[in-house]
């Protein structure tokens, strides 16, 4: 009789084990899926792709003006938007500060126009552009040009 009950203690206690292997794995299954229960991974925001007309790294003919810039971001959108600073100098190697600089703190447009004033006359100019993403600050985009007034 005591070797009967020693059989069924035994075959309860293997239920049970097998009850609680299950249960670990259908638990360990459950939560493997990660990312606030298995949602999928947002993708990586895009680097920035940016042209500007006048073109990056150009030299314009002197003119009298106006001085048109148009900023265009020719990658996805970051979710944030993106953030523009124009600025323009002299560019007579005297480190001199802007005459002209400008900022769209918050835009989600792709294309956005900018007009310098203030231009000295028969000055050779400096342009520089950058813009940043509101969403990934490490991602930013910076580019410049020349160009001369008359």
């Amino acid at each position: 009789m005591l070797i009967l009950q020693q059989i069924d203690v035994m075959r309860l206690m293997g239920r049970l084990g097998i009850f609680l292997l299950t249960g670990s794995i259908v638990f360990g299954l459950a939560c493997s899926k990660g990312n606030n229960g298995g949602g999928t991974t947002p993708p990586a925001e895009q680097n920035l792709v940016v042209t500007t007309n006048p073109p990056n790294g150009s030299v314009q003919l002197p003119s009298l003006g106006p001085y048109n810039l148009t900023v265009t971001i020719n990658s996805t959108m970051p979710s944030g938007g993106v953030k523009i600073e124009v600025s323009a100098k002299k560019d007579d190697g005297s480190n001199p500060p802007a005459f002209y600089s400008s900022t769209i703190n918050s835009t989600t447009s792709t294309s956005s126009n900018f007009t310098i004033t203030n231009t000295p006359a028969a000055s050779l100019c400096l342009v520089t552009v950058k813009v940043t993403s509101l969403s990934k600050a490490t991602n930013t985009w910076t580019g410049s040009y020349r160009y001369s007034s008359k």
